[in-house]
């Protein structure tokens, strides 16, 4: 595994127990809701898709997808955060295929799952490029990838010393906010524009269409709550071609 990689894995290791329990709350919450009506409106219309969930951390999307009757397969780098997966999934009594591995070299074969999703995870990727041609490489014809993320690289969370009470980020000690900032610094997504770089390389790739909505936080985080982070959210949605040499239209 690539250092940066192994460093990647080490600091979420040390957060998964946390942030497991975050997302614990959040299934219970009224968040859960809101994030379904982000995700659903946007799948293919059929029901018990195929879904993959890349990034899974400990299986937010992954256990909310599969009480919607899904078929879904939830991964992730890091060993200890499947870990919470599986318990996680254990708890609520629903089926979910977790496995550890990097997102951006999918053991998959081509073509097999309708829909891929990921939640605040490619902010974290050293080959951001490649992890996007593996995850269309999965989906089938028309199928979508669904990708939530924040332009992180611009922001600095060691210096946020006066967080309000309710925010997802007051449980983390300095060090970790440190650690933070100091693995975004070495990864070259962290100075890229964003959304608009995912837009253009996506472009590049096999895909017939890409929507960027940036309304995400003003929908989901309608008030601060444990779960709030201010920096905004958005949604890129591109839907795989049915032709391998296509390039994808932007809206």
């Amino acid at each position: 595994m690539e250092a940066i990689k192994e460093r990647v894995s080490s600091y979420w290791t040390k957060r998964s127990g946390d942030f497991a329990k975050l997302r614990e709350e959040e299934l219970e919450s009224e968040m859960a809701g809101l994030w379904l009506s982000e995700i659903e409106p946007q799948l293919p219309g059929r029901e018990s898709l195929r879904i993959l969930d890349v990034g899974t951390g400990s299986g937010f999307f992954a256990v909310l997808l599969a009480e919607k009757g899904h078929h879904v397969t939830g991964i992730d780098l890091t060993p200890a955060m499947i870990e919470e997966a599986g318990r996680l999934a254990a708890e609520r009594q629903v089926e979910v295929d977790f496995r550890v591995m990097d997102a951006e070299k999918l053991e998959f074969e081509d073509g097999q799952f309708d829909a891929v999703v990921s939640r605040n995870l490619t902010w974290t990727l050293p080959h951001p490029e490649q992890a996007y041609r593996e995850w269309l490489r999965v989906l089938r014809p028309g199928g979508v990838l669904l990708n939530f993320d924040a332009d992180y690289g611009m922001e600095r969370f060691a210096v946020e010393d006066c967080l309000p009470e309710n925010h997802a980020h007051r449980q983390m000690s300095c060090s970790q906010l440190e650690e933070c900032d100091a693995i975004k610094d070495e990864l070259a997504i962290s100075r890229m524009r964003r959304p608009l770089w995912d837009v253009e390389t996506l472009g590049k790739l096999n895909c017939r269409q890409t929507e960027t909505d940036t309304g995400v936080s003003e929908r989901i985080y309608r008030k601060e709550s444990p779960f709030y982070n201010p920096t905004p959210l958005f949604r890129i949605k591109a839907v795989k071609s049915d032709s391998p040499s296509a390039r994808c239209l932007q809206e």
